[in-house]
């Protein structure tokens, strides 16, 4: 007797799937909120996210978590509701609607970190079922006013009847285009999968039906596709998507005659045709481990190198082997580049949550936010992404619950009522990725914020951030459901600098506004990095945080009279304090005849430190420095150089902001 499946093995595909349709499900929700504003009905969104619901709800049944079956079932409810009413929605259920969604990512997100999976929430099901929907007036929405065969009319639901009589009160157009397909289409590659994919391009497809006509000779198997839409492109663009010679209005004018359909010489089966999918799904331990094995390929070839650079030093012939060593680092890059690409995520996807969150801080402080997002065509590694959108969130928290004025004080301050949250993106070099959070609220009491941590007022903005992020610091008195803890800043500030080695700065204006910036490398696995040394002991230093090389010897240093131990290095039109890093680390000091200094800039402040000579340009695999017992500031992991011993990779921003900057040996 054969044994049940362990349905529990289902669950790697299960969370790839939930996510997806999650995705899904908070882009119609972003898009619902924007339509009831508006006070239009969301029908295809509603649909869409529906679609999105019960397949979540098949899968989490298929695989026995109960609780989000019986949440999603609820959404299903509601949504079906709602889609008999022809998408209209409220504030009230768009609420609930966004609350449920939420309620299964948490749980979804549970089983993912092998966590307890919360029972069902009582409180909210019953609040969803108790919502009175479908008693609107788009049900009294007759469908006598399309002008469609009543046999096509009858397919219809009246969701969608309503859909296309509301087009015309949105200024917009409802038109049917048919699609006839043909041997001869086919060969060329026009099939209905394509013809929906180009009608879409040009209109919102409402309705696909697929229509039977008479044998003929010349049509044995008469097939055809009526696509009802709704669109504001001209006649002639959608007619040519679809291949017909014509379309037909379906209001304001009287019924055109449908044009004869081309003959058929084959079967309909050659119009459903499989879709060719470009893309595939690849769990990212997968990923994880593809990495993991070039890590591996990256460390043995610096050990190749080192090998064939000792054999030079015995004067041994190694030309032959150098091209070859060359070649296998060019390989090398394009191999990371391409497992790289396979990793980088949009980070338009990476924001596609935040209206959602904005909403939810809006409503619950009173406020009136217009969010503006451009993300651009920017995408950073997986892995950068999951580590950097708490730090995204506690900023939009901040910007919604601190920054922004409410509406009564934005008017006396001579504002709109409606605060502006802006959000922007963009890849900054070969390896950076630049993220701007502005908004034009009251920005950042220097004197309120000084006055509660009993400290002087900071004279700069980099002062005024280190004050912000000192854990637990927060200027509210009072915690409430969105802030207040003093984690905010301090959690930002560790995530960008700390754990991705990246730049945290900020600019405020009194009754302006004020914009966070981060700046954090776009993967954080395998980097570039120059390679140096310093008090007699290698280093390395990632190239993206390096503005520039000199050469101490060829430049100017000065120490100013009565400044002790201070040095300043002339560069161009700027003075940059110098520092001694082999002091700094507590290293003796190597006298070099040419040693060179290392430029990096802070909060757009640029300094430099001296080390003893650069040993070159390099790919290096960190690995991170997990036991808290070793963790110090200035370290933000080792590498393999091929020597088999660990090098320490330096972050000299933080190493630089943490005053003594002294690294504890």
């Amino acid at each position: 007797m054969s044994q049940p499946p362990d349905l529990k093995t289902f669950l790697g595909g299960f969370l790839v799937e939930a996510e997806e349709y999650l995705r899904s499900a908070n882009a119609q929700l972003v898009a619902l909120d924007g339509l009831v504003r508006r006070g239009e009905a969301g029908h295809r969104q509603v649909r869409e996210l529906f679609r999105a619901m019960h397949t979540i709800k098949g899968l989490a049944a298929m695989v026995g978590v109960e609780p989000i079956v019986a949440i999603a079932h609820a959404l299903e409810t509601v949504l079906r509701k709602a889609d008999r009413a022809g998408g209209a929605l409220d504030a009230r259920t768009l609420d609930l609607l966004q609350q449920a969604v939420r309620a299964v990512e948490e749980r979804v997100r549970a089983l993912e970190e092998r966590k307890q999976v919360l029972p069902e929430p009582a409180a909210l099901i019953d609040a969803l079922e108790r919502l009175p929907i479908g008693e609107g007036p788009r049900e009294a929405i007759g469908a006598e006013e399309l002008l469609l065969e009543s046999a096509l009319l009858e397919r219809l639901s009246a969701a969608e009847r309503a859909e296309l009589l509301a087009a015309h009160g949105r200024g917009r157009r409802a038109v049917r285009v048919d699609f006839a397909p043909s041997p001869e289409r086919a060969r060329e590659g026009m099939n209905i999968t394509r013809v929906r994919e180009d009608v879409a391009r040009l209109a919102e497809i409402v309705k696909v039906v697929p229509l039977s006509r008479p044998a003929t000779p010349e049509a044995p198997g008469g097939l055809a596709f009526a696509l009802l839409v709704v669109t504001d492109a001209d006649d002639e663009a959608l007619a040519a998507a679809a291949g017909a010679e014509g379309v037909v209005p379906l209001r304001g004018e009287a019924p055109q005659p449908v044009p004869p359909l081309p003959a058929l010489e084959e079967a309909e089966g050659g119009a459903f045709e499989p879709r060719n999918r470009r893309y595939v799904r690849v769990d990212v331990g997968r990923l994880d481990e593809a990495l993991e094995k070039l890590s591996a390929l990256v460390v043995t070839r610096h050990r190749l190198e080192r090998a064939v650079a000792d054999l030079a030093g015995r004067s041994v012939d190694v030309r032959e082997l150098a091209f070859v060593v060359a070649d296998n680092a060019r390989q090398l890059r394009d191999l990371r580049a391409a497992i790289m690409g396979a990793r980088l995520v949009p980070v338009e996807e990476l924001l596609e949550r935040v209206p959602l969150i904005v909403r939810g801080l809006a409503r619950g402080t009173g406020k009136q936010v217009r969010l503006d997002i451009d993300a651009g065509r920017a995408e950073l590694d997986k892995a950068v992404g999951e580590r950097l959108f708490p730090a995204i969130v506690h900023l939009v928290r901040n910007a919604v619950d601190h920054g922004l004025e409410t509406p009564a004080e934005r008017v006396a301050a001579g504002k709109p009522e409606e605060g502006h949250l802006r959000i922007h993106c963009a890849e900054r070099g070969n390896n950076q990725l630049e993220l701007v959070i502005a908004d034009d609220g009251r920005g950042i009491d220097r004197e309120a914020v000084a006055r509660k941590a009993g400290v002087p007022v900071p004279e700069s903005d980099e002062a005024l951030i280190d004050l912000l992020a000192r854990p637990g610091f927060s200027t509210r008195d009072e915690t409430t459901t969105t802030s207040g803890r003093g984690m905010g800043v301090d959690i930002v500030k560790r995530v960008a600098v700390a754990e991705l080695g990246g730049e945290f700065s900020l600019q405020t204006q009194a009754g302006r506004g004020t914009t966070f910036v981060l700046r954090v490398p776009l993967s954080i696995t395998i980097i570039d990095a120059f390679a140096f040394q310093a008090g007699g002991q290698t280093f390395v230093v990632p190239v993206a945080t390096v503005e520039e090389l000199v050469e101490l010897a060829d430049a100017q240093v000065t120490v100013p009279p009565g400044h002790g131990a201070l040095r300043l290095l002339r560069r161009r039109d700027e003075t940059v304090p110098l520092v001694d890093l082999a002091a700094r680390l507590q290293l003796p000091r190597q006298q070099q005849e040419r040693p060179k200094a290392i430029v990096v800039r802070r909060n757009g402040e640029p300094f430099a430190f001296e080390v003893d000579r650069m040993r070159g340009q390099q790919e290096v695999v960190v690995r991170p420095i997990e036991d808290p017992l070793v963790q110090v500031p200035g370290v933000s992991g080792t590498a393999d150089l091929g020597d088999g011993k660990p090098t320490l990779v330096l972050d000299l921003l933080a190493l630089r902001a943490s005053g003594t900057g002294e690294v504890q040996r």
